[in-house]
């Protein structure tokens, strides 16, 4: 009751940080993860630590980092690893009494420095600057709370790929009738954004010129997108302008087919 947002953030943090870890490490040593694999075996684990009310368990970034610089390829160094903290609880509490929590930060920033790769900021300004926003709010935010910064930068990396989904690139060509090309796919955040760019360059032609809409690259749409575009079909009328798909591919012809939308037209390239 008292841990409130936590009972969400705790599982998530754990699941984001395992996969961390093993897809940094599997880069370092050439191999790869899956991660459903991963997240199958966290949470066995947690479900039967639960029985004995164990802490959650997740991957550690600094016990990671200690096991790869010493040299551990197996899961036999966890055993090695759990019988050292037994014994060290059974026998060595009261000395660890005395050892300060700066010395036992020091291990463990010792530990992990290494992975810390202060080049893919500079690496992100030169590739895709865009990229540096949900790095920047993750890095920073983890100063206050590890949970807030990443729940942070989940938000942020959800927002900037709903964006990108709502704005799609789109090709517009004139000629004796505009040719409209979208980049991608087209979901229900899309279609406003396809339905004001196609309404008003065809608008603002003089005369207003009619639409061939190539679907080549479109290879999924959903609901709203149908209802959008048949609501662009009737607007495009009213004006005495005309909508025509063509390149349409299987899944896609499939799905405007079955909706019987009405002046629908469509042929196999836009030169027919």
């Amino acid at each position: 009751q008292d841990m409130g947002v936590g009972l969400a953030v705790v599982p998530l943090m754990g699941l984001l940080e395992t996969i961390a870890i093993a897809k940094a490490f599997a880069s370092q040593n050439d191999y790869r993860i899956d991660p459903n694999q991963e997240l199958l075996a966290m949470g066995f684990a947690n479900i039967l630590g639960s029985f004995v009310s164990s802490y959650p368990i997740t991957g550690s970034f600094g016990r990671t980092a200690v096991n790869a610089q010493s040299g551990v390829c197996t899961p036999a160094g966890g055993l090695v690893t759990g019988a050292l903290v037994l014994l060290s609880l059974a026998y060595l509490t009261s000395l660890f009494y005395y050892i300060p929590k700066a010395a036992l930060a020091a291990v463990i920033i010792s530990a992990v420095v290494p992975m810390f790769d202060a080049g893919i900021f500079r690496t992100l300004w030169r590739v895709k600057r865009l990229d540096l926003v949900p790095l920047c709010v993750t890095f920073l935010l983890c100063f206050w709370e590890v949970q807030y910064g990443i729940v942070a930068g989940v938000l942020v990396s959800g927002i900037l790929l709903l964006y990108s989904i709502a704005r799609p690139p789109i090709k517009v060509s004139e000629g004796n009738m505009l040719l409209v090309e979208p980049g991608s796919s087209l979901h229900f955040p899309a279609i406003e954004w396809l339905r004001d760019t196609v309404c008003s360059r065809a608008l603002a032609a003089s005369p207003p010129q009619s639409i061939i809409l190539d679907c080549r690259h479109i290879s999924s749409i959903d609901y709203t997108v149908v209802v959008g575009l048949a609501e662009l079909l009737q607007e495009l009328r009213k004006h005495g302008l005309s909508l025509t798909f063509c390149c349409l591919q299987d899944p896609v012809l499939k799905v405007l087919l079955s909706a019987d939308l009405e002046g629908f037209q469509h042929f196999p390239s836009w030169e027919e």
